[in-house]
């Protein structure tokens, strides 16, 4: 156990890259489930249609497939990658798509009143999606959205079979190195546990937040003890 421990500084290295992994791949996903998603619930027809195929394509593939046809089957093609593009490009493309399916059910959830009143305040339909209908339809995205990126942070301990060497190659390099199997992976365990719960946490904190600016949750301080009326309490 102490030469695991002592090998401490490549596990951290590791951590560093799948976080950064975790990070670009999430922009990415949810750039791509925004845009797919408001097309998703939009009322032309070619623009669900290109939901669809797009949602349909990717949530099909796996992640693995999309990592090794970028890495290794386009340079046949004439376009290159490096590992950690074709890694956050697979990712992102993988988990966006069920990002989308989340962002157009969040949409067609907002009660239709709320439709009507963005039509009777003569709003046009992009400053209704983007003032009535989106603020509301975050603080449902939110809580399903923690659960993606936490599937898309461990899916990440699948890039090191295109090269990088993230936690679970760190892993792989200490295990080989000291004969400990079961030390090592309880440590890698241990650093998973801990950078899920920093993103769950991080996502709660995204929730609160929204909950306060669409008036759900008080602030703090905003409530205060009613003083009682003057003359005291009736008899």
């Amino acid at each position: 156990m102490s030469e695991v421990l002592d090998s401490h500084p490549q596990l951290l290295q590791g951590a560093w890259i799948t976080v950064q992994i975790t990070v670009l791949g999430a922009v990415l996903a949810l750039v791509l489930a925004l845009a797919f998603g408001v097309a998703g619930a939009a009322r032309a027809v070619w623009m669900r249609a290109v939901n669809r195929l797009y949602v349909e394509f990717f949530r099909g593939a796996a992640a693995l497939v999309l990592m090794y046809w970028l890495f290794y089957s386009l340079p046949l093609v004439g376009l290159r990658f490096t590992p950690m593009a074709a890694a956050v490009l697979a990712l992102g493309l993988n988990y966006g798509a069920y990002g989308a399916e989340v962002v157009r059910g969040s949409i067609n959830a907002v009660p239709k009143a709320q439709y009507e009143a963005a039509v009777a305040l003569n709003l046009r339909p992009a400053q209704r999606m983007r003032r009535v209908i989106l603020p509301q339809a975050v603080a449902l995205m939110l809580p399903p959205f923690g659960n993606l990126l936490i599937e898309l942070m461990k899916a990440t301990a699948v890039v090191s079979l295109v090269t990088i060497a993230d936690l679970t190659f760190r892993a792989q390099q200490i295990q080989a190195n000291t004969g400990e199997t079961a030390a090592t992976y309880a440590l890698v365990l241990v650093v998973y546990f801990v950078i899920a719960q920093v993103l769950q946490r991080l996502v709660r904190l995204l929730e609160h937040r929204t909950e306060r600016m669409l008036g759900r949750r008080p602030r703090r301080g905003a409530l205060r003890e009613v003083p009682a009326p003057a003359g005291g309490a009736p008899r």
